[in-house]
């Protein structure tokens, strides 16, 4: 293998594989390196995998509408065989559930900008598409321990339920990785696992190259940080850390797994749900059962990680408890199992969820970072987004003065990409939560 390169990507999940994949096309010679045996392996191996068009801002939600495109045209967007075949995104719609007093009116208008098809149905419609609900309000979320967990519904839920019928999820993420490595490959791009970086080389205030745990070491003009939860951990080795408004920091997730109520299949009939009333969601998973996650509600408490390679990688029966029984209040009929079945995971996240996709202040230093719990559907945009920032800025462009505007490939829509500045103040309209 050639030790010079033109870029360095640290990291080879979905936002990384990407990024190597868009630079690659662009005639870069490029290397992505992972601590992991293989592509896809680290926190994208067991994220939900969900693509949704609906986020808190105009940006999040064109980037996603924009990546669904991708992801209804996978084949055309790899461009090449993979021997294990190409990942599958189930179209199966999506809605979303609201407390009483929540503005719905805020995804709509979005989406009414964007184009972007949506229903509004009604709670008739909702009981007759899903008729193992029921359209109570259990607004606050509360934890099973709360003495008034159990009180009888006080009223129902917002009666504008918003159903998106081009939302879904993949079958397998880490296949999808896959997908793009081959992608990439097919371009000339280098893909090295098992391999864990120990130090960001730099010359007058630039980046050259990487070391190796092992001793090895390549050199480039440009590295990304796209490292996932150990972002923060690879900032700091290039000593960029302190010179961010906004950071990063690894937080610990759990999702779990239950059977589909006996009266409804979710492997046939299941949608994806956001259910702000409840503050989870869920979608079907494989063998008609269903995956549960949380929208981080007030009342639990975040298990924030100092070290990505140190926390609890067990199901916690009180989180399982919490998450599972929430939606047992939308679903009366759950199966419940008392042995919890689930993953657990870390997101790397930032002050205001939204992520950093920007150059930063040691030059030829890339961000694609604070990216996961709401990122994983928008990995082909975010490919595109850091190789126009990197291609521009390699040119001369300063984009902390003039930043690097991205005319989407799919809809007529142009990203200013200042919006994920590192420098940025926190964006207030985020919903600080998985959500984005």
């Amino acid at each position: 293998m050639d030790n010079h390169l033109d870029a360095i990507v640290i990291g080879a999940g979905i936002s990384g594989a990407a990024i190597g994949f868009e630079l690659s096309k662009r005639g870069y010679q490029t290397l992505n390196i992972d601590k992991l045996p293989a592509a896809g392996n680290g926190s994208t191996s067991n994220t939900c995998a969900i693509i949704r068009t609906h986020y808190s801002t105009l940006e999040g939600t064109a980037i996603a509408y924009d990546s669904y495109f991708y992801w209804k045209n996978w084949a055309n967007y790899i461009g090449t065989r993979d021997e294990l075949g190409l990942s599958e995104f189930r179209e199966v719609g999506a809605i979303i559930i609201a407390y009483k007093d929540h503005d719905q009116n805020k995804y709509a208008k979005l989406h009414n900008q964007l184009g972007i098809p949506y229903e509004v149905w009604d709670p008739i419609k909702l009981l007759t598409r899903m008729p193992h609900f029921v359209d109570d309000s259990f607004y606050p979320p509360m934890r099973p321990e709360d003495p008034s967990f159990n009180d009888p519904p006080k009223g129902k839920i917002n009666p504008s339920i918003l159903y998106y019928p081009n939302n879904g999820y993949i079958n397998d993420p880490i296949l999808s990785v896959h997908n793009i490595q081959r992608a990439a490959e097919s371009k000339g791009a280098i893909f090295l696992f098992n391999a864990e970086v120990s130090e960001i080389k730099t010359k007058d205030d630039r980046v050259t190259g990487v070391v190796l745990k092992d001793g090895r070491q390549f050199d480039a003009p440009v590295v990304v940080n796209a490292a996932g939860p150990h972002s923060s951990i690879i900032n700091r080795m290039a000593g960029i850390e302190n010179k961010m408004k906004i950071k990063t920091r690894a937080l610990r997730h759990e999702v779990h797994f239950v059977p589909s109520p006996e009266e409804f299949s979710y492997e046939k009939e299941g949608l994806v749900v956001g259910d702000l009333d409840i503050s989870g969601y869920h979608r079907p998973e494989t063998g008609n059962k269903i995956l549960v996650g949380s929208e981080d509600p007030k009342c639990d408490i975040k298990e924030w990680i100092n070290d990505p390679d140190d926390f609890n990688k067990d199901v916690t029966i009180e989180q399982y408890h919490a998450q599972v029984y929430r939606l047992a209040k939308r679903i009366p009929s759950l199966p419940i199992p008392s042995n919890p079945r689930g993953i657990v995971d870390l997101y790397d996240v930032t002050d205001d969820w939204i992520p950093i996709y920007d150059k930063s202040d040691l030059k030829g230093f890339y961000l694609a970072i604070g990216t996961s719990g709401n990122q994983y559907k928008n990995g082909p945009v975010i490919g595109q987004l850091l190789s126009e920032i990197i291609d521009a800025c390699e040119k001369g462009n300063d984009h902390d003065k003039e930043p690097v505007q991205v005319k989407l490939r799919n809809i007529d829509f142009t990203i200013d990409t200042g919006f994920f500045s590192r420098n940025r103040e926190v964006i207030q309209d985020s919903s600080f939560s998985v959500l984005g």
